[in-house]
């Protein structure tokens, strides 16, 4: 009898965890974020540009995505074949969601401390988009590819 060799694949790596929508939740998701891939085969630029990323939509969501009493969702899944890293934060506030547009060069633009957060998760990241998460919800996701 011919069987066909069974197909290896490298696992989904995955990992989520539930943070309080705070400022040191938003820090700490950017700490388990860097921990949690050097703990994966993930290369350096890749963990790097993660960093950054979570750490500008982890404090979007506390900023933005607020509801007394709810936290918010970190879910970070590595796909190590393909070297691509998804990261997903879920926040209550399905009503606010994300919008990226120019940056304002004026110099009185650039002396304000926020507002370019979503220009550098698009120049980070190889894609990113808003999903409904149900029942009142978002998810802005991210998609990282790194070179192996």
């Amino acid at each position: 009898m011919n069987h066909s060799a069974p197909q290896l694949t490298s696992p989904r790596l995955s990992f989520t965890q539930l943070l309080s929508s705070t400022r040191r939740g938003a820090r700490l998701a950017r700490l388990l974020t860097v921990s949690q891939l050097r703990s994966w085969p993930t290369p350096q630029d890749l963990t790097e540009r993660a960093e950054l990323v979570v750490a500008e939509l982890a404090a979007n969501a506390v900023l933005h995505g607020h509801v007394p009493g709810r936290s918010f969702r970190l879910t970070l899944v590595f796909d190590a074949a393909a070297c691509h890293l998804q990261v997903d934060v879920t926040d209550p506030r399905g009503d606010r969601w994300p919008q990226a547009g120019p940056v304002d060069a004026t110099p009185e633009a650039l002396l304000r401390t926020g507002g370019r957060g979503l220009a550098l998760v698009d120049a980070l990241t190889d894609r990113w988009e808003t999903l409904a998460f149900p029942p009142s919800g978002k998810t802005v996701r991210a998609e990282l590819i790194g070179t192996s």
